[in-house]
């Protein structure tokens, strides 16, 4: 019972932070509105239900707020809810953040000036006033987030206000920030628009603002009435006087935007400031304890009587008649004189009161009279800055408007130069190569003709012996005839059998020449005739190629022209609307302030028209509420129809953009299964493995868009779902194209057949995935069925993923599997990194050393050759230094970006285990193509090693830095400025190789110039001629044996090398 208690405790805390994720997701969502009131309420409840902010702080860290200006602003002012209505415990949580604001206020480098959107002034001045009243509430802990009086009474414990006289100088400055922030938001509304998300962050600054005007009031009464030193609090009394004339404005200025009060009320302030100096209306404060001691008054002694002697009783009556009536008529006297004086002070006070009354009237209506032409200059004067301030911005964005469509304009002209280029270089390499085959048709077609002109000369030799045979059998015969005596004729026999041996010796030998040559002749027919169609076929296809590309490139290059020359007259369209507003605005502002007033007075008559337009429309409110009720009904059905078809189209949007999804891929398992596409040839493995990584993790991106659409029903937004489809369907094409360009390391066909297997089921599985959830499979199920069927869907891609995974993990090198690294992976791959730079700088210091040795045995035209070769390979060395610095640049910003705040290097590393080992695997094999270079250079250069060591080594560093290249470009963001720079870098180390190649193919050229021996073949007889072609024949096809026999060899050591790479 208590497991199953704790389960559940653990499942409403999960589902309640997944609640208060998706609601600060909303409530800094990118559209330039309010965040909403229930959002950022259901982020305050949580802090009350759970008594911390942890999870909210974590929450909106994970959020994509730097992304965007308006979502940078949005969080701040949800911070700043939080702060001020949440849980006591979020302003003491929020002091261990106070690090991730200046972050977020260091993050605006990047945007300069007003930013893209105008929020970027905004956005630092807001941080600067969190973080100053985060560092007021760490220093005041006894106040809350709206600053209440009570509050703070309560808090304390004290009676005695004097201990307040700093927490009135401190709030007093956290006012001043207030305004003056207030001030600059003002100064920020843009006009065109409603300033919405602006206007929102006005809400807890009046409420704030109040507050600590509000408690400034009571306890600046509370001082006067305790210290009685007027003097002392002046300074005190000064700054409250000039913050109550700022917070007049400020509410009259908020007072005056109907959405701010439709929020909250603002407060009224009396136009001057209350007297401090009597608390009549000063609230009570707290009663001092009651055990105070009590002083008793000291009576004083009584004196005592004076004794007399006493008189005679017969004169006591007398003296004491006298004395009374005495007494009686000077009492009568001193009250006669008393009540004169006391009419006297009555009509002298009256006549100073009137007089005071007179002049405190004359005063008073004075002192308002002043002030009220003081506000009334200083609304001039502010409108005036105001409406300043915004042509000067308005200037200020239509030349950055001026300079960004200038930029674009430049970008535009570089690509079109680009294409044009690579038009021309396509055309002159189709023409080259036409030519070369025209040339050995021609030279085939020679050879034919050649060996026809043998083959009918020994044939007409052939018929010579033969009819001097026929000749000599007749003769033969006619001299056994005429033979008289047998000695002659037995000898002139004998003669002639020598004769006919001899004849018959020569004729077999012809008859063997000849039937040699018919048989030289028939495979030499036979091989061109084979080698001929073979070319016939290849120029056919390349002139196939060359037409379909000419096509492809004219329709591209014409589609892309018109395009452009679209956008320019755009670009240029705008740019003269906006010079001719920019000469408007400048126009209307030399005319003066005189303008301005008048345009004032047209905006008050224009403010009364409005005014009795707004009680007209009030009354027809009334009367349009009083006859409303009939027509809801009908209003509803047609939202309701509104809101169906809309529904519809979006869905049709969608539809369409998964079917363009799966075209993506269908187009890419075309190219797998085609003969005619080999794929990437420069796959690796675990380039092929991050490629993978990313397939999946677009996958996962896709269903959680899909899922948060279809949670979302008609409120939801399809832009992330058609983004995610575009990149998934792009990750599943590169999945496809690296994997067969990676079947050439297969050391069977069994293997290579299983990987090409694995990579289509992952594309079926992926078209499966976008077709089965097409708004016509999903009608007429629940949005919980449906979102199972997305996470089924997803389920079978990355099980096929997966298993395409498990099979390609078998073409990556085992030293760069991060299973078998140990220690701090970050420390890992920067110590490949550094490694590498490390082989770059160790080898371009021995080419220094290599063009500073000794060279006295060398000839001239030796050392030119030598100091070509350094040149070229210090180039390239040079080329390789910048490329690693770019990559490590590259590198950091890849793992800053896709790290966050929550999130170690190592633990980056691990997650992105895949592109971690082709990094690591890109950074060695460029430390041992530079090192091996260099060593070939120092052979060449000692004659240890020949110019074709050099030519091979310098391609195999081009392609070392191209699979570095390739594993940044899998994680780089879109439009990254490193990525540019690293591809910039790889294109000089291309050319620096290139360089060097043709340094070497001259050397070559010339050592084989000087070898090749000065033959004159016309002068050779017909037989030596003969001898010399079929031995050039036959070091030709023993070196294309040789050839043949070297290339599997190569193929078979780069698999095991590969396999076993260290």
């Amino acid at each position: 019972m208590a497991l199953y208690s704790q389960s559940t405790r653990n499942v409403d805390l999960s589902k309640s932070e997944t609640e208060l994720t998706t609601n600060i997701r909303k409530a800094t969502s990118i559209e330039e509105t309010a965040p909403k009131r229930k959002h950022v309420r259901a982020c305050i409840v949580y802090t009350w239900d759970h008594k911390s902010s942890q999870s909210f702080w974590n929450g909106i860290k994970v959020q994509p707020i730097q992304a965007d200006e308006v979502q940078t602003f949005k969080a701040l002012i949800t911070v700043h809810k939080v702060l001020q209505e949440g849980h006591p415990i979020a302003l003491k949580e929020a002091q261990q953040h106070v690090a991730w604001l200046e972050s977020l206020s260091r993050g605006l480098g990047g945007m300069g000036g007003e930013g893209m959107r105008g929020y970027s002034p905004l956005i630092s001045e807001y941080i600067f006033y969190l973080i100053s009243k985060l560092r007021f509430h760490r220093d005041h802990p006894e106040f809350n987030g709206t600053f209440e009086y009570e509050e703070y009474i309560s808090l304390k414990s004290i009676n005695d206000p004097n201990e307040g006289y700093e927490t009135i100088s401190d709030l007093m400055n956290l006012q001043d920030q207030i305004d003056s922030f207030q001030k600059l938001i003002f100064a920020h509304f843009r006009n065109g628009s409603n300033n919405e998300c602006r206007i929102s962050a006005l809400v807890p600054l009046v409420q704030e603002s109040y507050g600590i005007y509000k408690f400034a009031t009571s306890m600046l009464r509370a001082m006067h009435t305790t210290l009685g030193d007027d003097e002392a609090l002046s300074p005190l009394r000064g700054r409250y006087d000039a913050q109550h004339y700022r917070l007049v404005r400020f509410y009259y200025e908020c007072s005056n935007l109907r959405y701010l009060t439709s929020l909250i009320t603002v407060p009224k302030l009396p136009q001057d400031p209350p007297s401090l100096l009597d608390d009549e209306a000063a609230p009570s404060l707290p009663t001092r304890p009651k055990n105070e001691p009590v002083t008793k008054p000291i009576t004083p002694p009584p004196r005592p009587r004076e004794t007399a002697d006493p008189e005679p009783i017969n004169e006591f009556w007398k003296n004491e008649q006298a004395r009374q009536q005495e007494e009686y008529a000077a009492e009568q006297a001193r009250l006669q004189a008393q009540w004169e004086e006391a009419q006297r002070q009555q009509q002298a006070a009256a006549l100073q009161a009137q007089r005071d009354f007179e002049e405190q009237q004359r005063l008073q209506a004075e002192q308002q009279r002043l002030q009220l032409e003081q506000l009334q200059r200083q609304q001039y004067s502010q409108q005036t800055q105001g409406r300043m301030a915004e042509l000067e911005q308005e200037n200020l964005n239509a030349r950055a408007q001026y300079e960004r469509d200038q930029l674009m304009l430049q970008q535009y002209d570089l690509k079109v130069r680009a294409l044009e280029g690579e038009m021309s270089q396509l055309n002159a390499n189709f023409q080259q190569q036409s030519q070369s085959k025209d040339d050995q048709i021609r030279a085939l077609q020679e050879q034919v003709n050649t060996w026809r002109m043998k083959y009918e000369a020994l044939a007409k030799l052939y018929s010579q012996l033969r009819r001097e045979h026929l000749e000599l059998l007749q003769k033969f015969k006619g001299v056994q005839l005429k033979a008289a005596s047998a000695q002659e004729a037995i000898d002139q026999r004998e003669k002639l059998q020598r004769e006919l041996k001899t004849k018959n010796l020569e004729l077999a030998d012809m008859i063997r020449e000849r039937d040699r040559a018919l048989h030289d002749k028939d495979r030499t027919t036979g091989g061109h005739r084979d080698e001929l169609e073979k070319l016939k076929r290849e120029l056919r296809m390349a002139l196939e190629r060359a037409e379909n590309a000419d096509r492809a490139k004219g329709s591209e290059l014409s589609g892309m022209l018109s395009r452009h020359n679209r956008e320019i007259a755009d670009l240029e369209e705008a740019l003269r609307k906006k010079t001719r507003a920019l000469d408007d605005v400048q126009s209307k502002f030399g005319e003066g302030s005189s303008d301005l007033e008048r345009q004032l007075r047209e905006k008050e008559e224009e403010l009364e028209i409005y005014k009795s337009g707004m009680d007209q429309t009030l009354l027809e409110l009334n009367e349009l509420r009083s006859n409303g009720h009939v027509n809801d009904s009908a209003m509803d059905e047609q939202i309701d129809v509104m809101l169906l078809d809309n529904i519809r189209k979006i869905n049709d949007i969608i539809d369409s953009v998964l079917q363009s999804g799966v075209q993506r891929v269908d187009d890419a398992l075309y190219e797998l299964d085609s003969s005619m596409q080999a794929g990437n040839q420069n796959a690796s493995g675990p380039y092929v493995l991050s490629q993978i990584e990313k397939a999946q993790s677009s996958a996962m991106e896709f269903s959680t868009a899909f899922n948060n659409f279809i949670a979302d029903g008609p409120n939801s937004t399809h832009g992330e779902v058609i983004r995610t489809v575009h990149t998934f369907s792009n990750a599943i094409a590169d999945v496809l194209s690296n994997t067969k360009g990676l079947t050439r390391f297969a050391s069977d066909e069994k293997k290579g057949d299983q990987l090409i297997s694995a990579t289509r089921r992952s594309a079926s599985s992926t078209v499966d995935f976008f077709r089965g959830i097409m708004s016509y499979r999903l009608d007429g199920l629940e949005d919980l069925q449906k979102t199972d069927v997305v996470i089924n869907k997803n389920n079978e891609v990355q099980i096929a993923l997966n298993n395409l995974s498990k099979l390609a993990d078998a073409f990556a090198p085992k030293a760069t599997k991060i299973s078998n690294a140990s220690g701090d992976l970050g420390e890992l791959v920067d110590r490949e990194m550094g490694n590498a730079a490390k082989a770059i700088e160790a080898a371009t210091e021995r080419l220094t050393k290599l063009m500073n040795k000794p060279r006295d045995s060398y000839s001239t035209y030796e050392l030119k050759i030598h100091d070509s070769i350094l040149e070229a390979a210090i180039a390239v060395t040079n080329a390789i230094a910048q490329l690693i610095k770019a990559a490590t640049a590259s590198q950091q910003e890849i793992v800053q970006q896709g790290r966050g705040s929550s999130m170690s290097k190592t633990q980056f590393y691990k997650k992105n285990n895949r592109w971690t080992e082709g990094l690591i695997s890109a950074a060695k094999a460029v430390a041992r193509s530079t090192n091996t270079l260099i060593e070939t250079a120092d052979g060449v250069i000692s004659g240890r090693k020949s110019p074709e060591q050099l030519i091979v080594a310098s391609n195999d560093v081009a392609a070392s830095t191209a699979q570095l290249v390739a594993a940044s470009r899998v994680k780089a963001s879109f439009m990254s400025k490193s990525q540019e720079r690293l591809e910039e870098c790889s294109k000089a180390v291309t050319g620096a190789c290139r360089s060097l190649v043709r340094q070497v193919q001259k050397i070559i050229e010339g050592k084989r110039k000087e070898g090749d021996e000065d033959v004159d073949y016309g002068t050779l007889s017909g037989h030596d001629f003969k001898v010399r072609q079929m031995e050039q024949q036959v070091e030709i096809l023993q070196l294309e044996n040789s050839l043949s026999a070297a290339r599997h060899r190569l193929g078979e050591m780069r698999k095991i090398s590969y396999q076993d790479e260290d």
